[in-house]
C-alpha cells in the first residue's frame, strides 16, 4: 500500500478555524462584543438577539440604553471592522 502525502498544517488549521467559527450572526457579534465596545459597555450591555441585520442589545439600565442609542453609529462601525459582512446594520437597544 502506498503512503499518502502529508497535508500541510495550514489545511488542518483552516479546518479547525472553520469548525470553531460562530455559526450565527448573533454568535459572531457576541464573540467580538467586548473587544468592539470596551469593557465598561460590555459589563453593562450584551447582545441577546439578531434578526435581519438588527442586533438587539439588552442594557442594565435606561441610562445605558440611552447612551448606547446615542453611540449607535460608532458601535456599528467598530462591529463592522471586526465582523465585515456579518456586522449588524442597526442596533435595537433595550433597558432591563
Amino acid at each position: 500500500m502506498g503512503r499518502s502525502m502529508p497535508r500541510p498544517a495550514s489545511h488542518g488549521l483552516r479546518a479547525a478555524l472553520e469548525r470553531s467559527a460562530p455559526r450565527t450572526d448573533l454568535a459572531a457579534a457576541q464573540t467580538v462584543w467586548s473587544d468592539a465596545v470596551g469593557e465598561a459597555i460590555a459589563a453593562a450591555a450584551e447582545p441577546v438577539a439578531e434578526h435581519d441585520g438588527v442586533l438587539t442589545v439588552r442594557c442594565q439600565s435606561a441610562t445605558w440604553a440611552q447612551e448606547l442609542s446615542l453611540m449607535e453609529g460608532e458601535l456599528l462601525k467598530r462591529l463592522g471592522e471586526r465582523l465585515g459582512e456579518r456586522a449588524p446594520k442597526a442596533l435595537k437597544v433595550l433597558a432591563g
